[in-house]
């Protein structure tokens, strides 16, 4: 039986990143992934959406290239061409990955794995027909679509009118109509990429407001562009059945048959605990989740878990940072997971981004704090860039001691912008702090510190 000073279940973003590390940290690692190396983020995911999206981009840019006096005749988008670019950019960011295990000197084997027992050497993990031990676990099996129990849905998922992120992601055709079934932000992402290439959109959201936990006011603006686009917004609504080239969504009293030619199903994720073993050597789950601290050790002594198993934060960078986190530790390196500092993005056009605190979460907790918005056309490069935006930037403070607990953004670069955003909140710096920093002018980042002086 091969013995390993660690094995990791799972290929993702947690699972490779962390193989890695233990690897370059002299470990003897064997990763055991049943698809692909990199997990839903990089082949069902994070970067195929990424990829779509910024075809989508840059044919809005040419569609819209008149307001900045630029003449732009007969622009297309061919879609297939689009799943194909797609498919080639997850295959190189594969194979990337790929290579840097064999060079760290990490096992892979493509398999399905089950932890199988604990002996004095270990845990014993059966990867496919093979038994192997590992002094010590981390499990990084990730997280699947859920399909929710509403009439008719799975057999129409069967026959391919329903889809998942997955299967949408390789669709060649366009739907004339897409009914997307979530508010959040899968379901926007791929809202607004099938918008921009011509499709009907309809977004049906059981919540008031679309954009889940993201800043009130933000995801009004947002819902005010797409509305804008043409995207329709059904929201505290629900579907309760889907027909044939149907759905039937029951809002307001009254039931509605809205017809439509594929149906997106986006209702959220779940961990992926089933099947593994957890219960051979009993450790501890909740709403079929793996719990852990902050140094993501499980409930069993030698067992880590790390990424959307553990549900804490279901985005790639946590699973990085915590995939990390669970190897320091296991080497004797004091870490945690700061989970306040953790920014999320929603890759529409424009970009919503965020960090920390809303004024609502803050309260939620008993913290006293205050919030303002501050236009982003307090930036010289937003007004030259954007002929229309409406983008904003919320900031929310503490009243005691004036730290930055969140921001919030909507707008150009948001998404690159976010990350010194995060370092704020994590180093609870105040406003007299971010005051001193010197932004590069003129970029859209600098309305953070401009916001400084007028709160």
């Amino acid at each position: 039986m091969d013995k390993f000073n660690l094995i990791i279940i799972g290929g993702g973003p947690a699972g490779y990143n962390a193989a890695e590390r233990a690897a370059h940290e002299g470990m003897k690692v064997l990763v055991a992934e049943e698809k692909a190396l990199g997990g839903v983020c990089l082949n069902e995911g994070c970067i195929p959406t990424k990829t779509l999206l910024y075809s989508a981009k840059v044919f809005d840019s040419a569609k819209h290239a008149s307001d900045y006096g630029v003449s732009v005749s007969g622009a297309s988008i061919d879609h297939d061409f689009v799943i194909t670019r797609k498919n080639k950019v997850v295959t190189a960011l594969v194979t990337g990955i790929k290579m840097s295990m064999k060079k760290a000197g990490v096992t892979v084997v493509n398999a399905t794995a089950r932890i199988t027992g604990k002996t004095s050497d270990g845990f014993t993990v059966k990867v496919g027909e093979t038994e192997y031990t590992g002094e010590k676990l981390l499990i990084c099996s990730g997280s699947e679509a859920v399909v929710p129990p509403i009439s008719g849905l799975r057999e129409a998922y069967e026959t391919g009118f329903v889809v998942t992120n997955r299967e949408i992601l390789d669709m060649r055709a366009v739907p004339e109509h897409l009914v997307v079934i979530g508010g959040g932000v899968i379901g926007l992402e791929m809202a607004s990429y099938f918008n921009s290439i011509g499709a009907r959109v309809t977004v049906v959201e059981m919540l008031p407001k679309i954009a889940g936990s993201a800043d009130d006011e933000i995801s009004k603006i947002l819902q005010k562009n797409y509305e804008k686009r043409g995207v329709k917004f059904m929201l505290s609504a629900k579907v309760i059945a889907v027909g044939d080239r149907y759905v039937q969504i029951e809002a307001d009293g009254s039931n509605e048959k809205v017809m439509c030619d594929r149906v997106l199903v986006s209702v959220g994720r779940r961990a992926r605990t089933n099947g593994i073993g957890l219960e051979s050597v009993g450790v501890l789950t909740e709403r079929g989740e793996i719990v852990t601290d902050e140094t993501c050790k499980t409930s069993v002594a030698g067992i880590w878990a790390a990424g959307d198993v553990n549900g804490k934060s279901m985005l790639a960078h946590t699973a990085y940072r915590e995939g990390e986190t669970a190897v320091n530790n296991m080497l004797g390196k004091k870490d945690r997971v700061d989970y306040r500092a953790i920014p999320s993005v929603i890759y529409t056009n424009p970009e919503v981004a965020s960090v920390g605190e809303t004024l609502e979460s803050a309260n939620a907790s008993g913290i006293e704090a205050a919030a303002e918005s501050f236009t982003l056309k307090y930036s010289g490069r937003y007004i030259a860039e954007n002929a229309k935006g409406d983008g904003i930037v919320k900031i929310v403070i503490g009243k005691k001691h004036r730290n930055i607990l969140g921001v919030h953004m909507i707008g150009s670069y948001a998404s690159e912008i976010i990350y010194g955003a995060a370092a704020m909140v994590a180093n609870e710096e105040r406003v007299e702090d971010v005051r001193k920093i010197v932004f590069p002018h003129p970029t859209v980042g600098e309305v953070i510190r401009e916001a400084m002086f007028m709160m």
